[in-house]
């Protein structure tokens, strides 16, 4: 799953670059990791889906690559944390909340529902 976060990362980073989309993770830290998160979630939905899981667990997965900003925000227009910082937080978080995720409907990722 992590692969298909990935290549949909990238593939439609570099789509949106190459339609001058690009987004500075510096400048605008908010939209940037909004973007890339939705990015991440179009892969890991698309691979979720030809495997079989159902629309409601892939929902939940794909809002657990946005759940981690949620209070990382507001640290953000205090000034308490940077974009990078918040790039970095996030993404660490996102792995325990998959694994939430995924624990919470264990047969269903474990392979015995397909």
């Amino acid at each position: 799953m992590i692969i298909a976060m990935f290549v949909g990362m990238f593939a439609l980073g570099m789509l949106q670059s190459a339609l001058g989309l690009g987004l500075s993770h510096d400048r605008q830290p908010e939209l940037a990791y909004l973007v890339m998160a939705f990015d991440m979630s179009v892969g890991m939905a698309a691979w979720m889906r030809i495997r079989g899981h159902g629309w409601a667990p892939t929902l939940e997965m794909c809002a657990v690559m946005f759940l981690p900003v949620v209070p990382l925000f507001p640290l953000l227009w205090l000034g308490a944390i940077d974009g990078g910082v918040l790039m970095v937080v996030a993404h660490v978080a996102m792995f325990p909340l998959m694994l939430v995720a995924m624990l919470r409907r264990r047969d269903e990722h474990a392979g015995c529902a397909h």
